[in-house]
């Protein structure tokens, strides 16, 4: 039997520490610490296989707690935990000995993925970063993207054209299509695999703060600026610049941006001299940006500037053949987590899920095979065993069995369904925004962009037509 990876969590909030202990458990052997000087005693006695280490600690700062571990000759991968304010600190952490670095509040899923990627290399291969080497570092695992359908090979076939050169690209496609993925094989085809990859969702970040976000800014520059910050293009210097979501930028910022991707150069907030960067630039967009340039709410200027070579992330379901080679791959991906079990679908069940339109592309159908492998009660599984939405949203497309579905009745199915689910959102909150869009899961200002493109109010009198 394989002995259980030692985690050591060290962070001096308890909420981060017992939800990353929940996290983490049902896979590895979990310690915790609440300062620098308890985890140095757990270090020594225990000497984890990973650490996740908070930046400010009581007793002991974490760069301190890093250096000591580095001092004991001990070279186990350390993940920093950096709060606001904190990312120029996390350069100096990658400086001494890091492996890599998250924001607070991290993404759950992310952190998994890099924990397992991780503990998969045996500690001597564990490369210190530098950012001023100008040696390239020990590249990481191609991202995979799994498929062999004539779409995803003519994707594959553009990377491996664009991937060398530096030329700017924008990736467009719907939400959960993998534009990501795509992006980071840019960048690890590049030959600046071995330099930082910083991925940015315009969508995630309050349009008051995306500047200093981006470029960074100086001490006292407004209220609460208690420290220099090191924003994420300065932390991408060397390597790629992943900006998700571009079209949720307001336009004030997209001058800015455009101005650094034609000089690239940046002057931080509250700062006069400019600052000059070698930075790839990959943007992605679930959005329609020409139609967004005819209505005036993305500069034109600023699209052809990102637009020099495009690629298309298509949907799953343009994509259906691909299904089982996803289904068969995912299960490898949580095999850990759930015991080795592995799930044989019968051609009945394949034809069930191939004929679903997976509006959530690849992300639902990543849902779906962990959903299974928890819940399902035999492994091999037919279609009395798949959830009821895989039939309700079939008949409801008109096309249960075919794959082939025509665009114009898809979109309309699209259009109602988003409809149907803004709509009762906003009832259940009593049309205030703020609140549907928590509910829906999504930003504020998102929902404000569906409801305009769906035509739909905040009128009540204006909502009981749609929702009929």
């Amino acid at each position: 039997m394989t002995q259980r990876k030692k985690v050591l969590i060290v962070d001096d909030e308890p909420a981060i520490r017992d939800s990353l202990r929940l996290l983490l458990k049902a896979n590895f052997d979990v310690e915790t610490a609440d300062d620098g000087e308890q985890a140095l005693a757990t270090v020594d006695s225990t000497e984890p296989d990973l650490i996740l280490l908070d930046v400010h600690l009581p007793s002991i700062d974490g760069i301190d707690v890093l250096k000591a571990i580095r001092q004991r000759g001990l070279m186990m991968p350390v993940v920093m935990l950096t709060g606001a304010g904190t990312v120029q600190t996390a350069v100096e952490a990658m400086k001494v000995g890091a492996a890599d670095f998250l924001n607070k509040p991290f993404d759950i899923t992310a952190l998994t993925e890099l924990i397992f990627k991780l503990l998969d290399k045996e500690p001597s291969s564990v490369q210190v970063p530098s950012r001023t080497s100008s040696e390239p570092q020990q590249s990481k695992e191609d991202p995979v993207i799994v498929g062999r359908s004539r779409l995803i090979e003519d994707v594959l076939k553009t990377i491996d054209q664009v991937a060398p050169k530096d030329t700017t690209v924008l990736i467009t496609g719907e939400s959960g299509t993998g534009k990501e993925l795509i992006a980071r094989r840019l960048h690890e085809k590049s030959r600046r695999h071995g330099k930082p990859f910083i991925a940015i969702n315009c969508a995630a970040i309050p349009e008051t703060l995306i500047e200093s976000e981006l470029f960074g800014h100086e001490k006292g520059a407004f209220t609460n600026a208690y420290e220099t910050r090191v924003g994420q293009i300065e932390l991408a210097d060397g390597g790629t610049l992943f900006l998700d979501e571009i079209g949720e930028l307001g336009l004030a910022m997209q001058v800015k941006l455009l101005r650094f991707l034609q000089e690239r150069e940046f002057v931080r907030v509250g700062r006069s001299k400019p600052i000059s960067v070698d930075v790839r630039i990959i943007c992605a967009t679930n959005r329609q940006l020409e139609q967004m340039v005819q209505e005036k709410k993305f500069r034109q200027d600023l699209y052809y500037r990102i637009n020099v070579i495009g690629i298309h992330a298509p949907a799953l379901r343009e994509r259906y053949e691909d299904i089982p080679l996803l289904l068969e791959h995912f299960q490898k991906k949580f095999a850990t987590a759930y015991d080795g079990r592995n799930l044989q679908f019968t051609k009945e069940a394949l034809d069930e899920l191939t004929s679903y339109q997976w509006s959530g592309n690849i992300r639902e159908l990543e849902n779906f095979v962990e959903s299974m492998l928890a819940l399902a009660p035999v492994d091999e599984i037919a279609p009395k065993d798949l959830p009821a939405k895989i039939f309700e949203r079939v008949a409801a497309g008109g096309a249960q069995g075919s794959p082939f579905i025509g665009s114009l009745k898809f979109d309309d199915a699209e259009r109602q369904f988003e409809s149907e689910m803004i709509i009762k959102a906003l009832k259940r909150t009593n049309f205030v925004q703020t609140r549907a869009a928590e509910l829906l899961g999504i930003s504020r200002r998102i929902l404000k962009y569906k409801m305009d493109k769906l035509g739909i109010t905040d009128k009540l009198e204006s909502l009981q037509n749609v929702e009929q």
